[in-house]
Parts: structure tokens; C-alpha cells; sequence
């Protein structure tokens, strides 16, 4: 998500961003309503915490970050999702330089959410939510990016639902690094062994699906190369003005599927799969058709596209009138009260 990359912690987010009151109308939809035939293969949330407090680092466990927490990973199973993207800083996991050792402590803090995941038959996401950065600068060296994967998926070679994403939202980057580096993360994960799992690959311009051609990504990225076959582009979709989710006012009831159209024809003139791996929208009819118009065109087109994942849960967005506008955090966050209902109906 666009704004992260400012944030400073989790103080930051209760005063910043207030949830508008859900519409009694809209906000559920009878969970016997499901569609038959379902043809999503991922549907899930990303499970922030982990990367929390980002101008901190280390930071500490408990003040500048968490991780998810077990009992929301069971709620949303039990709901039909199977899959939880886990963002993390890569500063925390391998600090100093790239090639550098890893942090024990904070991995084993991502390996046992990863753990516990994956224990309920749904897939993790392995996140690294830097925009492109280490340690707020542009990523430039391609062969310590690849040393940095091999170290992180030695971790998870033998976990077949891990899912590798290379980096959280590359921008405002020369399109060939962006290309050299999701490269360079392909080949690392291959060479610690990490063989049998998807990899989710990321473009420049945040990875917006809208600007997935215009903004280079398209044309870049296309020539990806995996010996395992099991590249999926992972690009990522708001439905607010300027496509940066942080409002919960969204274009029009149809900007959804009308902000996909594009990727998804790049998608099938070049024979390859995506995912929407952030999405949300805000607590009101006009967004409600929009978030569901997006996952009706994906599921129409369930053959390039295999699923989509909530922009987000976690144990630190808050709830209610002062807790994050799209917070998906069982019982009570604002996007989890509205659309709990609307997202089971696609579930796989």
C-alpha cells in the first residue's frame, strides 16, 4: 500500500485514518449465497504487523512491531480464506547489507506465523514490504538482492504453501532494475533449493494493475525467466482517485473491474497468470458494487487470474470509528464487518 512507506508505527494509523460507519443495508450478504463452480485458487488478507514501525530498526517486539496473531489466522480459515500475505522489513530480517547474516530473533518470529499458516493447509505469502528500498534507499545491488533471497527461502524450501512475493511495490525506479531485481530474487529462491513454490513478482509504479502497460511494467517484465514454471504477477488495485487506497471513496460503483480490464488483457496476450495482491475499498454501497464488479471480472477470467487479497489485517489497525478504513481484523474491523460476507462468496 502506497502510504505505508511514511509510516512510523502503529500510533501513526488510529489518529491518521478514521472508518466511516457501514452502511446496515450493504454490509452483509447470506453466507448461503455462494456461487458454485469456484475458480479462485488463492483468496485471503495481508496479515500487516511485522513491518510496522518502519523508521525504527530494528525496533522493538511489542512497541514498533508485531506479528499476526494465531486466533485471526483461525477465524478467517474457518471463513474460507486460504491464503495470508505476511509483510516484513528486510532490514529486520538480514540487517546491515544484503549479503549480511540473518537476524534469528526476527526470524523465527516469521517463521512460526509462516509456520502456523501453512499448519492450516492455507498458503503464506513471504512479504518483504520495502517498496524497492534497503534502508530507505534504492535497491542497486542485484547480486546481494539475489544473496538476500537464497538466505530467506533456505528458511521455507521444503514448505510447498510458502509463497515468495520478491518485494513489495517497486516505484519511481528504471523499469530495467525493476526487471534485473525480480530476476535476481527468482534465482536466489531456486538456488536455496525453495523449487516446488510459486513466486509472486511485482512491477514498477507501485504494481498498479490500472498502469500495469503505461507505466513499462508490461513490456519489462514479460521475459521473466523461472526453470520451475510458477511465476504469477502479482500487480495491486484501489478503487480511490488516484489508486493509492487511502480513501474510502471510491471512483464510481464500476471502477473495479474497469481498472483490471487492461492487465487482464496483457495477461492473456502473453500467456501468463496474476494476482490482485491488495485490494480493498471503504464501507459503502458505491464500494461495495465496485470491490464486487473486481472480483466478478477476475472470476470471469479465472483463467489468467487466480485470486485476491485484502489490503489488511492485523492485530495493531485498530477497529471501529477510530481503527483503519479497510481493517480486516476479526471481530470487528471496519472491512471485516462490511465485506466478510461479500469476499466468502468467492472463496475457493
Amino acid at each position: 500500500m502506497r502510504f505505508f512507506d511514511i509510516l512510523v508505527g502503529a500510533a501513526a494509523i488510529g489518529s491518521a485514518l478514521a472508518a466511516p460507519a457501514a452502511d446496515a443495508a450493504t454490509s452483509t450478504v447470506s453466507k448461503t449465497s455462494k456461487r458454485a463452480g469456484k475458480k479462485f485458487k488463492f483468496l485471503g488478507v495481508n496479515e500487516s504487523g511485522a513491518e510496522f514501525g518502519n523508521k525504527d530498526l530494528p525496533g522493538t517486539l511489542g512497541k514498533h512491531y508485531t506479528w499476526p496473531v494465531h486466533s485471526t489466522i483461525d477465524t478467517l480459515v474457518s471463513n474460507g480464506f486460504n491464503t495470508f500475505r505476511i509483510p516484513f522489513m528486510m532490514e529486520r530480517l538480514v540487517p546491515n547489507k544484503l549479503d549480511g547474516a540473518i537476524n534469528t530473533a526476527y526470524a523465527q518470529g516469521l517463521e512460526d506465523i509462516v509456520k502456523y499458516v501453512t499448519s492450516k493447509g492455507a498458503y503464506a505469502i513471504v512479504d518483504p514490504h520495502n517498496f524497492g528500498r534497503y534502508y530507505d534507499k534504492i535497491i542497486t545491488d542485484v547480486a546481494g538482492f539475489k544473496t538476500y533471497w537464497t538466505t530467506t527461502a533456505k528458511a521455507f524450501a521444503s514448505n510447498e504453501k510458502v509463497i515468495f512475493d520478491t518485494n513489495n511495490e517497486y516505484h519511481d525506479m528504471d523499469n530495467s532494475l525493476v526487471q534485473k531485481l525480480n530476476q535476481a530474487a527468482i534465482d536466489g529462491i531456486r538456488a536455496a533449493g525453495a523449487t516446488s513454490q510459486y513466486i509472486f513478482v511485482e512491477g514498477n509504479s507501485y504494481s498498479g494493475a490500472w498502469t500495469w502497460s503505461s507505466s513499462g511494467n508490461g513490456a519489462s517484465l514479460k521475459d521473466l525467466k523461472d526453470p520451475s514454471d510458477k511465476i504469477i504477477y502479482e500487480m495491486h488495485q484501489y478503487l480511490d482517485s488516484d489508486g493509492s487506497g487511502t480513501s474510502a471513496t471510491c471512483v464510481s460503483s464500476t471502477i473495479g473491474a474497469e481498472r483490471v480490464k487492461d492487465a487482464t488483457a496483457w495477461l492473456k496476450a502473453n500467456g501468463k497468470k496474476g494476482i490482485i495482491g491488495e485490494f480493498a475499498g471503504g464501507a459503502n454501497s458505491v464500494c461495495k458494487s465496485a470491490v464486487t464488479g473486481l472480483l466478478d471480472h477476475l472470476e470471469a477470467n479465472s483463467d489468467v487470474w487466480t485470486g485476491a487479497l485484502w489490503w489488511g489485517g492485523g492485530p495493531w489497525w485498530g477497529d471501529g470509528a477510530t481503527g483503519y478504513i479497510f481493517g480486516y481484523e476479526p471481530p470487528s474491523g471496519t472491512g471485516y464487518s462490511y465485506y466478510n460476507s461479500l469476499l466468502q462468496g468467492y472463496s475457493p
